[in-house]
């Protein structure tokens, strides 16, 4: 399969292609960056010397016509129009921005600042959490694939919500994020003198990702169940913890083994006995889950981790890629963990 990253050069970007190069029924045969049009990838990023595509030239423009497959990891505004055209074209797009996750049209103005012109093809829009949605992507031609804090969030409380275990209309979710989930582009405040040594929470009643996760509980349960989301930085450079919190009538040991039963086949999530660390999944696909009860309140906590750039963005593109092609769905991710980890 040929394939085109356009976004080439973003840190997502730079993940994709690290991935893919393992990829044996893939060959990446176009990387779209504005900024470094013309360069070749191993002189924007060296760790790529030697690799099987170091001499690849980074393009200005997208041949839209070419190749079968598009992994857009471009902002969300670009990313309606460059997925209305590929789509009527014929091709399979994987969109890693968020424009096309939420179903609901109106709320992209209020949280992403632009008006939705393209409903029907909204509607056509899988959503990419495997774990949830496997059939809906096998078949899909559009995948929207989950931001790094939904993907975090949703498997800490999907077998909650499928199994009708959380009492109440509110989960409260308290997530810390690695800085690379900013992008490359620069800010102070994530400046290294900025960031080192620093903590601190952001957006914290109205955050972007907050209807993304409203959205999926409802296509699973049927109810109107609100998040309370509260994201904070962390001086790392990657990695994502999300601590999820309900009420719920069951004891631990009911609680503990509804996850693993629910998870029980899934290549990527693992039950863990500890509360998870980001150093074990950072660089891989792989989402820790750790499942306890406060029985002094009654509350369900689950806390989840996982690499922000892989199973919050790039490794689950491919995972996604490959239920889509038929390909079996752990193809070259599995192995990738226990690859040292080629970070700019």
């Amino acid at each position: 399969m040929k394939v085109s990253i356009v976004g080439a050069s973003g840190y997502t970007g730079v993940e994709l292609i690290r991935y893919l190069s393992f990829h044996k029924d893939v060959e990446i045969a176009q990387i779209v960056s504005r900024q470094f049009s013309g360069k070749k990838l191993s002189s924007v990023f060296p760790h790529f010397s030697k690799t099987p595509y170091e001499d690849l030239i980074f393009e200005e423009d997208v041949d839209k016509e070419s190749f079968d497959i598009y992994f857009l990891c471009l902002p969300h505004e670009p990313s309606v129009e460059l997925v209305k055209e590929l789509t009527d074209k014929g091709k399979k797009v994987i969109d890693l921005s968020a424009a096309y996750r939420i179903k609901d049209i109106h709320k992209y103005p209020e949280y992403y600042g632009f008006e939705h012109r393209f409903g029907e093809l909204l509607d056509r829009a899988v959503y990419g959490l495997p774990e949830i949605f496997r059939k809906d992507i096998e078949k899909a031609n559009l995948v929207a694939n989950p931001g790094c804090y939904p993907t975090a969030t949703l498997l800490a409380l999907y077998p909650g919500i499928k199994e009708e275990v959380v009492v109440g209309d509110t989960v409260v979710v308290n997530a810390l994020s690695g800085i690379s989930g900013a992008g490359r582009s620069v800010k102070q405040h994530f400046h290294y003198p900025e960031a080192y040594g620093n903590a601190y929470a952001y957006n914290p009643t109205k955050h972007r990702h907050t209807p993304e996760m409203e959205d999926v509980i409802k296509r699973v349960t049927g109810k109107e169940i609100k998040v309370r989301f509260t994201p904070h930085i962390i001086p790392v450079s990657r990695g994502m913890i999300s601590t999820v919190v309900f009420n719920t009538n069951l004891r631990k040991e009911q609680l503990v083994e509804l996850y693993r039963l629910e998870y029980r086949y899934e290549p990527f999530v693992r039950i863990v006995p500890q509360p998870p660390q980001i150093k074990n999944v950072v660089g891989s696909n792989f989402c820790d889950l750790y499942v306890d009860l406060d029985e002094r309140t009654g509350q369900a906590v689950i806390i989840s981790a996982i690499d922000n750039l892989g199973k919050g963005a790039s490794s689950q593109a491919v995972q996604n890629m490959n239920i889509m092609t038929g390909l079996p769905e752990d193809k070259y991710l599995k192995t990738l963990s226990e690859i040292s980890i080629l970070f700019p």
